[in-house]
């Protein structure tokens, strides 16, 4: 099989703003480096052939050699594969190595916004194994989910604003698989799609793997723009939107009532099928989210994501799909095509987890809002030209940074093993490079230590730029 070949323009947009003026690096390294963490994130997929060197340096405006270079060099580190006459395709090492002069043990990541498990997790697990055992007289396979596990979702609907019965739901393996079977049975090839700009990285690549079109409809300073998102239904006719109004990724941003309800209504009045995703619905800080969005408007076709992952643990793999009776019915139908259902095991350790949540999520959004307070105050003092709001809820902030330097720094902090997520993850076509997602999951000792690790590499970068002003609410 062939491999797809990526194009010049679209290789340019992804590497953004590489080259680092004044810097004692070399150039090749640079280009290396930046080709590196595109690799590594995902946004160049693996056996992808990139364009020929000699294309590559017009377009780039660098020598050939400096384009021979980088490439001998992701060669030798086994992200590279190249034939005579078919160029270079994408690969990866036998396992991810952490890249030149970084230590495995001192490796921190900073890309993925999450938490470890808590002792509740094995105590879940515990009661699951035991509860199990009534169940393995059948065959294990249910699409829709377990009813009581179905039961106890729709009462959490129902709790919040939204009446739901079991019907209602269906149990899937995590919020991205539930988006997945969602654009499979509702879209076709070349669909548009409408989401926040920026937006969850898997939900693009989710929309895009699914040969669809996401098209941006970009966030204000604050909330959201309900007018861009009412003239970009009306120019597009998208085939569905898709949303995260509780404490929104990257933002941490969560929609009010009356945007809920104004959204829902262009919704129904345009007849755009909404797709909510609730992944973060549980980690507020400030104060509870509202009621669920499908809830401001029964004529709105909302189709709600809903996951275990960051409420209780991502090992879980398991999430939920809230819509009528007759859209779960069909998507049941349509599952046939990817797979025969979740794991039981996870099933009944999700139960046992919802029934028992109060007991200790609470404690878990202490635990986070003393975390996030911490990741303030170390951002403050030891990068005051950093901008950024307080998110109300989440896992991260959404750092502004004083130019387009989030792809040279995430480039530079590789090579003394950090991982950061850059800004052009959450964006299409290679924007937001002048932003970072900065997650506060990671032990306030550990977050520290990367940050100081960063700050030498930050410093000559900004090339000693005056601090900007910090802007935070």
């Amino acid at each position: 099989m062939s491999s797809r070949r990526f194009g010049t323009q679209s290789l340019m947009r992804l590497l953004g703003h590489w080259q680092q003026e004044h810097s004692r690096t070399p150039i090749w390294r640079q280009l290396a480096d930046a080709l590196r963490l595109l690799i590594l994130d995902g946004r160049l997929a693996l056996d992808t052939r990139l364009p020929g060197e000699r294309e590559l340096a017009t377009s780039l405006g660098v020598s050939r050699t400096t384009i021979s270079s980088a490439l001998a060099h992701l060669r030798d580190a086994g992200y590279l594969e190249s034939r005579l006459g078919s160029g270079s395709r994408i690969t990866l090492p036998d396992s991810r190595a952490i890249p030149t002069r970084a230590v495995a043990s001192e490796a921190l990541d900073l890309s993925t916004a999450a938490l470890g498990a808590g002792p509740e997790i094995f105590q879940a697990y515990t009661h699951a194994l035991t509860a199990l055992s009534q169940y393995l007289t059948h065959t294990g396979y249910d699409q829709a989910g377990l009813q009581p596990l179905r039961a106890a979702i729709a009462s959490r609907y129902t709790a919040r604003g939204l009446p739901t019965r079991p019907e209602e739901i269906m149990v899937v393996n995590g919020a991205v698989s539930g988006l997945a079977l969602v654009l499979r049975m509702l879209t076709g090839p070349g669909d548009r799609v409408v989401v926040d700009h920026p937006t969850y990285p898997l939900a693009i690549a989710a929309i895009q793997g699914a040969a669809c079109r996401p098209v941006g409809v970009s966030l204000p300073q604050t909330g959201w723009d309900i007018d861009g998102f009412a003239a970009t239904l009306a120019q597009t006719a998208p085939r569905l939107a898709y949303l995260m109004p509780d404490f929104h990724n990257p933002t941490g941003r969560c929609m009010d009532s009356n945007t809920r309800e104004a959204i829902a209504a262009i919704a129904a009045r345009t007849r755009t099928t909404l797709v909510v995703d609730e992944t973060m619905v549980d980690l507020w800080y400030d104060a509870p989210p509202p009621p669920p969005l499908a809830a401001f408007d029964k004529q709105a076709n909302v189709i709600t994501l809903g996951s275990a992952g960051k409420s209780f643990w991502g090992g879980l793999r398991l999430g939920w799909i809230r819509a009528s009776s007759r859209t779960i019915a069909s998507l049941t139908q349509t599952r046939d095509t990817l797979d025969l259902g979740s794991p039981l095991l996870e099933q009944l350790a999700t139960l046992w987890l919802i029934e028992r949540s109060n007991e200790f999520l609470p404690a878990r959004r202490e635990m986070l809002n003393a975390r996030r307070r911490r990741c303030s105050e170390l951002m403050q003092a030891h990068f005051p030209d950093w901008r950024f709001q307080q998110p109300q809820g989440g896992l991260s902030f959404w750092v502004e940074l004083p130019d387009l330097l989030a792809t040279q720094l995430a480039a530079r902090a590789e090579t003394v093993g950090i991982h950061l997520g850059t800004g052009t993850r959450f964006g299409l076509s290679g924007a937001f490079d002048r932003y970072l997602r900065m997650p506060f999951s990671l032990e306030p000792a550990e977050l520290e230590s990367a940050l100081l690790r960063i700050k030498p590499l930050w410093q000559p970068l900004n090339n000693g730029g005056s601090a900007i002003k910090r802007n935070i609410v």
